[in-house]
């Protein structure tokens, strides 16, 4: 299982909001909410994010064993 916990912690630390990746990173609230659940999301998601946050695939992402 992929987990965002990472990217919580990531936007947290510099001081990052939800209403900020929507507004500047080109993410709706329903991805927003994919991403808190941990569920399935594009790869075009995460290179936004990346992008916007100016980190890597791994400091916003985790896999974890079911």
């Amino acid at each position: 299982m992929i987990v965002y916990d990472k990217l919580w912690q990531l936007m947290k630390e510099k001081n990052v909001s939800t209403y900020q990746l929507r507004e500047n990173c080109g993410i709706d609230s329903k991805t927003v909410r994919r991403l808190r659940a941990n569920e399935n999301t594009e790869t075009k998601t995460l290179n936004k994010l990346c992008a916007f946050l100016q980190c890597r695939l791994e400091d916003i992402a985790e896999y974890i064993e079911d």
